[in-house]
């Protein structure tokens, strides 16, 4: 029996194909044979079928697993194949027998093989079309993904060896079929004028990379790298043999590694394991090399050795490092969404905030499009599961990753062919070299019992160690004072390597904390109060309630005691064993009030920091609906100057604002809640994290009900739906609108009303209902002209004359957006003056007359850019195209659209196939498909 999941999903015997059932069931089956021979959970199986499971979807499960283990029964004669396991099911199958194991063992092998054309011949031939073929929803589309890439992989490296034996004319066919799939796959592009040339079509060649340079200019804005150019050069100098793999271009990233560990001792043979996995060859798909311990040990050195490694290395990786601590075991429970971690990734390697797509998928592709080819070390620390690292693997062999666990992450090393490096305590002689490294030879030398008696009780722990020497640098005392005060708690150190490592090191801790000035103490314990990874200066000290110099101080000697991590100037960082022994101590030393006043310190100082930075980046905005209280006694919030210190700070605090949100929302602070999601607005929709705006709405929705503010729920209920207008989730946009408008209603909110006739217009439009977006805007006109609020008259008048303008009637447009052109200039609202003025150059255009059409585009986009506002400039430039190819100027419509194209790429978004096909009829974007 065989089953085939590289293309249709299918069960065979010999020449029979046996019938699975319908595409849910041979979604199931796939499911199972993804992990063939591993145990499946049902929550796993669940989510691999459906996107959102359905009521009953246990249920329909089992009926598909039932006939599942019948059909299964029937092909092998009565063995029972599907089996039940604790929690799931297992297909209890060699993995050779589903052709995608083959498939991937094939290129294992190859790699290793004297001759691997043949095996790579081999996997190939197990394709049979679509991966998946006919099965819908977001794990079959990743996993299609996924496979597709290791399918160019397996080519590109079975080309190279058939060029390797001169047989060009068998890998040209498959290759132009894969450079037409991947187009800007630079690596295909290069074995493939290898082949051409090789094969006497050297012209042909030539076409090609001439192709796909303006393609790569169109797209990107780009340059072939360094090999596709050697390659190139190759050919014009008629060179039989151009070079197979020059090494592409250095990308700029930043080396954002941690500061090496000082005084890193030991772990020589880890080292060298290490060494030998980045020597082997850099090609299939094994992409990742996993640390765990095997105990799942803390503090056992798994961050010191990866990030140790990782310099030593350094100059091997010449297109840069990236690091991301991803939280697994943070002791609050808020573990790093991927997400998050690849949002950080795209800001290093330089894509400005507001041209990351909104979409996480389309944010993992542009990720892993940003690292094709490159040279990168990628260091992937603190990970809770395989599923935590998937998103973030990259889909080139050129990059390393190396990822830190307390767990084994056997998933990883199943099926991304990861390599296990087990870690456990340090030798005796590694002890020893610790502290000599720390305390110097001379003083470990003269008091060798003392030193023995101080290993053996941190038995061997690297945290253990390096706190208890930190301890003797800070006091000076003899070695043995400190080795008798270990022996004390000498029994709870001395199960560090079997124990729950909290307890166990706690003792160690207390050493260091017990050298701590009374400020410096006390701010200790509250920084366990702090719901986000990392905090700066100005919330630390609202969490004590002090002055920032003296606060200031404090930290620098918690950094000194080894308590705290100054990561970047100014913001602080704990390892998570801190954490928990800080939320302990405060808990046992600070009174519930005491404790209660912190954390209100603290979210007090994010709330109004982020709402003046909200005011900063949007002034024309309404009076905040819940208004603040005045800062508690001891809250000093961040005073920013302008625009740009706003922008600045809101995106350094995004992920605390978020954390500082959910806490609030547990501890029922709905007052700030629905504050701090006013203070995220216009940062997260200029910047389009739209799934954030979402999230901080949905939770103020919340936190007014409770306020029972009808007036707060309307805007929490506006903003929410606008969020899921642009998520494409437009029956859920709608019922956010009308329960708004149910509010407003209610409270007899003209205001409020207006602007939700505002939002059901924009709706009707994005369901293409011309005629009721109008009816709205004009309702909306009505009320603003009632209530004489000038600022809302302005915008309801430009939407009614953007409405004129698509249903035909340019004059009335004209008419309408004239007025409020005049009304926006005039109270300062640039915002809405830039939607005015594309209002003015469609209706413009609309009546032919392009030059004041060309005008008002331009003026808008210039808006728009300085607002950080990237769909708009996209859309616009979009309209400014149309407008000088009607007039007869394709060079400038070019212009418009390739920048257009270039924005919609960087966002995911899919009028990026529109802007193309509108460049391929111009005659100017050769090889764009």
């Amino acid at each position: 029996m065989e089953l085939r999941l590289l293309g249709p999903v299918e069960v065979s015997t010999g020449d029979r194909l046996w019938e699975v059932g319908p595409p849910q069931r041979r979604h199931v089956l796939a499911a199972l044979a993804v992990d063939a021979a591993r145990p499946v959970t049902t929550e796993t199986l669940i989510d691999r079928v459906w996107d959102e499971a359905p009521p009953g979807a246990r249920r329909t499960l089992q009926v598909h697993l039932t006939h599942l283990r019948r059909l299964l029964e029937r092909v092998t004669g009565g063995e029972t194949t599907l089996l039940r396991r604790s929690g799931g099911y297992v297909l209890d199958l060699e993995p050779s027998r589903v052709d995608l194991h083959r498939f991937r063992e094939l290129v294992r092998r190859s790699r290793s093989a004297a001759e691997p054309a043949p095996l790579l011949r081999e996997a190939r031939a197990l394709w049979r079309g679509e991966p998946l073929a006919g099965l819908a929803g977001e794990w079959a589309a990743g996993s299609r993904q996924a496979w597709r890439r290791w399918y160019g992989d397996a080519t590109v490296a079975w080309a190279r060896a058939e060029l390797a034996a001169a047989n060009p004319d068998e890998v040209i066919g498959p290759l132009l079929d894969l450079a037409a799939e991947q187009p800007l796959a630079e690596s295909v592009a290069a074995v493939l004028l290898r082949a051409l040339h090789a094969a006497g079509r050297s012209a042909e060649a030539l076409r090609h990379y001439a192709d796909l340079r303006d393609h790569l200019a169109a797209e990107l804005g780009a340059d072939p790298g360094a090999e596709l150019q050697a390659v190139h050069q190759a050919i014009l100098r008629g060179e039989p043999d151009p070079p197979p793999a020059a090494r592409p271009a250095a990308a700029v990233v930043p080396p954002l590694l941690p500061a090496d560990v000082p005084g890193f001792a030991g772990r020589d043979e880890h080292l060298s394991r290490l060494d030998k996995l980045l020597a082997r060859p850099a090609s299939g798909t094994s992409t990742a090399v996993v640390i765990s311990a095997v105990s799942g040990t803390a503090g056992v050195g798994k961050t010191a050795l990866a990030v140790h490694w990782a310099h030593t290395v350094a100059d091997q990786f010449p297109d840069g490092r990236l690091y991301v601590n991803l939280r697994g075991f943070e002791p609050s429970g808020r573990v790093m969404d991927p997400a998050e971690a690849v949002r950080g990734f795209l800001d290093a390697l330089g894509v400005p905030p507001s041209r990351i797509p909104p979409d996480p998928d389309a944010q993992v592709a542009r990720y892993r499009a940003l690292l094709a080819g490159r040279r990168v070390l990628i260091v992937l620390d603190n990970a809770r599961d395989a599923e935590q690292v998937r998103p973030l693997l990259p889909g080139t062999p050129s990059a390393l990753v190396l990822v830190t666990s307390r767990n084994q992450l056997t998933g990883l090393i199943v099926t991304e062919g990861a390599h296990p490096l087990a870690l456990d305590v340090l030798s005796p002689a590694e002890s020893r070299d610790l502290l000599i490294q720390r305390l110097g030879n001379d003083r470990v030398a003269g008091e060798p019992r003392a030193v023995r008696e101080i290993i053996d009780a941190c038995a061997r722990l690297p945290l253990a160690l390096s706190v208890a020497a930190a301890r003797a640098q800070q006091t000076g005392f003899p070695l043995a004072a400190l080795a008798a005060e270990l022996g004390e708690a000498g029994r709870r150190l001395s199960a560090l390597d079997a124990g729950d490592p909290v307890s166990d090191v706690r003792a160690v801790f207390s050493w260091s904390y017990a050298t701590l000035t009374p400020s410096a103490a006390r701010l200790f314990r509250l920084l366990g109060l702090h719901p986000g990874a990392d905090l700066a200066t100005g919330a630390a000290a609202a969490l004590a309630g002090e002055p920032v110099p003296g606060v200031r101080a404090q930290l620098a000697q918690l950094a000194r005691a080894n308590l705290l991590v100054e990561h970047a100037p100014g913001r602080y960082t704990q390892h998570d064993l801190l954490r928990t022994y800080a939320a302990e101590l405060t808990r046992a030393h600070d009174s519930a009030d005491a404790r209660r006043h912190a954390e209100s310190r603290l979210l007090a100082y994010y709330t109004h920091t982020a709402c003046a930075a909200n005011r900063l980046l949007y002034p024309t905005l309404e009076p905040i609906a819940v208004p603040l209280d005045p800062p508690p006694s001891g809250v000093a919030p961040e005073h920013l100057a302008d625009h740009g210190s706003a922008l600045a700070w809101l995106a350094a605090e995004h992920a605390n604002l978020l954390a500082a949100l959910g806490r609030a929302a547990e501890s029922g602070a709905h007052a700030v809640t629905w504050q701090l999601a006013w203070g995220l607005d216009t940062f997260q929709y200029r910047q389009w994290h739209w799934h954030d705006h979402a999230a901080t709405w949905l939770a103020a929705v919340t936190a007014a009900r409770r306020l029972g503010h009808a007036t707060a729920e309307g805007y929490a209920h506006r903003r929410l739906s606008d969020a899921e207008g642009v998520l494409n989730h437009p029956e859920a946009a709608y019922e956010h609108a009308e329960q708004a408008l149910r509010l407003f209603s209610a409270a007899a909110d003209r205001f409020g009303e207006g602007c939700v006739h505002l939002d059901l217009s924009m709706l009707a439009e994005r369901q293409g209902d011309n005629e009721q977006a109008l009816a709205h805007a004009r309702r909306a006109l009505d009320v603003a002209r009632e209530i004489g609020h000038e600022r809302q008259q302005a915008r309801a008048l430009n939407t009614v004359g953007w409405f004129h303008a698509l249903l035909g009637d340019q004059a009335a447009a004209l008419d309408f957006c004239g007025e409020a052109l005049a009304v926006n200039l005039r109270l300062g609202d640039t915002e809405s003056t830039a939607m005015t003025l594309d209002s003015i150059g469609f209706a413009y255009r609309n009546l032919g007359d392009h030059g004041p059409a060309v005008a008002s585009y331009e003026r808008a986009i210039a808006i728009y850019r300085e607002l950080g506002y990237s769909f708009p400039t996209a859309d616009t430039l979009v309209r400014l195209g149309e407008t000088h190819e009607a007039a007869g100027h394709p060079e400038a419509a070019r212009a418009a659209w390739h920048e257009a194209l270039k924005i919609f790429l960087e966002l995911g978004h899919s009028m990026a196939a529109e802007v193309r096909a509108k460049l391929r009829a111009l005659g100017g974007a050769r090889g764009q498909g």
